[in-house]
């Protein structure tokens, strides 16, 4: 019988190994394949009189996850696009002379306003080089419009349109369900405008909360309004009276006002643009996508030693590993070390994309920082938001480029901690304790807590609060006096934060990697990437599993808002008492 056992394990474990090592040879395979048909596809292969066809369809992220690489050597489709690349690509564009124009199609982007601003110059500047852009959509979203503004034409379906109606934030409020049905957050904060905590406490929204919002989103239209009115070749107040009389929603008013220049199908745009470069009504038109530009691409450059670390920092800050879609202590403390111990490395660009989170994590990483920035400059590049612990890790840099539609700030604290005291007695559980001592419970759910941990609490925050604010006067060279009146959470687009101190420079990251280029006194360098985590098979197989696929619908669906409430009152984290440096508010700009 042991025997018997023995050689079923053995068996197993041999299929067991065929299996994997029959990925791994089939990944090494597809790699091999996809390396060759890269060199095939390179850009000598593209034919003269191409068109870029920028079709903007997927998410647009700073950093892709590293599963992605695996999904498509499997013939999968990409599932989202990393943003330098699209950049790169639209630069290499502009310097193939075989390559005419840009065909964009840009409906429904998926990004965020800094992000998109960066597409846009970077359009602008293909724009300047003396080639066409020409933009086709059978509706344009306001994103999607605020790019395709850029384009000499602007081409819609006949029964589509243009949505410019302003921008608005939406936050749900939950105090009375709270009351309704005896789950509560407690909560303890410093700052006037810390109100990522206001939707437990009220009902609804405080006159602080209503003004940074409101300050906010004025700022966004700013750079945005005034952008499109400058492109349309109209005035900035004619461009807000469109907005607000939604007179661009149908196309034959779209080009009343002079949003559109032309009404056609698809199929007639596709026999203009064929006309444009030359090409006869029985030839194809010669498009070309991001992915042929970047195939073959000669970015790194063969024999030059020196390299700029892009030190990537998106999603929230947390404890635990980290991931590309979210910033722990143990994967960026690693990344900032090896960057700092390569020679090759003479500079690090740390690229923020976070609204904040643990301050612990956030203190953690800022003296991994600290450290670094005495060995080799170190520049910062802030994405769509670089908010509350965002802003922490960001505060040291030799200098901080901020793109105008950034959003950043948020120099405040909290703690929530969720109560369901009131659910339990509704419902007939009671929870008894016996203690040594009056707070040796600290914190339970099914207890208001008391008033000593309360004060205990309070003590923490204010702590951390006094370090967040030392922390930006020191990085800043600013006095706590200035600092104050630039914290108490509240927040501030990157233009704000240029005039206030609190950024150097308006740029993404390319600027950025400029800057660190320079304070690093090299001319000729590689980028190299950073934190390089490997995807193990537990992930790849994650990725496959049709639960994680439901998962994901079934939380997209859940109001932002909601979700957090749900993440906060169940994660573990919760379980002591975590100081937050996080956002005033769920962002949700449209």
């Amino acid at each position: 019988m042991n025997f018997l056992r023995t050689f079923l394990a053995s068996v197993l474990g041999t299929l067991t190994a065929l299996v994997i090592g029959g990925i791994i040879l089939f990944v090494l395979i597809a790699g091999i394949a996809s390396a060759v048909n890269s060199e095939g596809s390179s850009s000598a292969l593209i034919q003269d009189n191409s068109i870029f066809s920028l079709k903007l369809d997927l998410p647009i992220l700073d950093n892709v996850p590293g599963s992605q690489e695996f999904q498509v050597s499997l013939g999968l489709d990409a599932e989202s696009v990393q943003l330098i690349d699209l950049v790169t690509a639209i630069d290499l564009a502009k310097a193939n002379d075989k390559i005419k124009g840009i065909h964009l199609r840009s409906e429904y982007v998926q990004a965020g306003w800094a992000q998109t601003k960066t597409l846009r110059d970077a359009l602008v500047t293909f724009k300047e080089s003396g080639k066409f852009i020409s933009a086709y959509g059978d509706y344009f979203t306001q994103k999607g419009y605020y790019l395709a503004s850029v384009a000499d034409s602007v081409f819609v379906n006949p029964n589509g349109g243009v949505e410019l109606k302003g921008l608005a934030s939406e936050i749900l409020y939950f105090k009375d369900f709270e009351d309704e049905y005896g789950f509560k957050m407690e909560v303890i904060r410093h700052g006037k405008y810390k109100s990522a905590v206001e939707p437990y406490l009220s009902n609804t929204m405080s006159e602080a909360n209503r003004e940074q919002i409101g300050s906010l989103i004025a700022s966004l239209w700013e750079t945005i309004g005034s952008e499109i009115a400058e492109a349309r070749n109209m005035s900035v107040d004619e461009l807000d009276a469109i907005a607000t009389e939604l007179k661009a929603n149908l196309v034959e008013n779209a080009v009343k006002v002079g949003l559109v220049d032309q009404i056609n199908y698809k199929s007639e745009y596709i026999e203009l643009l064929k006309n444009k470069v030359g090409i006869s009504e029985d030839d194809k038109l010669k498009l070309v996508d991001y992915n042929d530009l970047l195939a073959g691409n000669a970015a790194y450059k063969k024999g030059v030693r020196d390299k700029i670390a892009v030190i990537y920092a998106q999603g929230p800050i947390l404890f635990g590993d980290g991931s590309e879609s979210q910033i722990g202590d143990q994967v960026f403390v690693e990344a900032i070390e090896e960057a700092v111990k390569s020679k090759r490395v003479k500079a690090i660009v740390l690229r923020v994309n976070s609204p904040g989170g643990s301050a612990m994590i956030s203190d953690i990483i800022w003296n991994a920082l600290e450290d670094a920035k005495k060995e080799k400059p170190l520049v910062v590049s802030m994405g769509n938001v670089a908010a509350s612990g965002g802003y922490y890790i960001a505060c040291n840099a030799d200098t901080i480029f901020a793109d105008p539609m950034t959003v950043t700030g948020s120099i405040g604290v909290f703690a929530t901690i969720p109560n369901v005291k009131g659910f339990t007695d509704d419902i007939g559980i009671n929870a008894e304790h016996v203690m040594t001592h009056k707070n040796a419970v600290g914190y339970s759910p099914f207890e208001p807590i008391s008033p000593g941990f309360r004060k205990s609490a309070l003590e923490g925050i204010e702590h951390v609060y006094e370090t967040f604010k030392q922390r930006v006067a020191d990085g800043r060279n600013l006095s706590l006096e200035e600092v104050e009146a630039l914290a108490q959470g509240r927040v501030w687009t990157g233009l704000q934060a240029k005039e206030n101190g609190l950024v150097d420079a308006l740029g993404g990251l390319d600027a950025a990697i400029e800057a660190a280029a320079e304070l690093a006194e090299i001319e000729e360098y590689n980028l190299t990437s950073y934190p390089k985590i490997e995807t193990d098979f537990d992930d790849i197989f994650a990725l496959m599993s049709p639960f994680a696929a439901i998962e994901t619908k079934i939380k997209s669906a859940l109001p932002r808002e909601f979700s957090a409430f749900i993440e906060a009152s169940t994660s573990e984290e919760n379980q002591a008492l975590q100081i937050q440096a996080r956002i005033p508010f769920s962002l949700d700009i449209k």
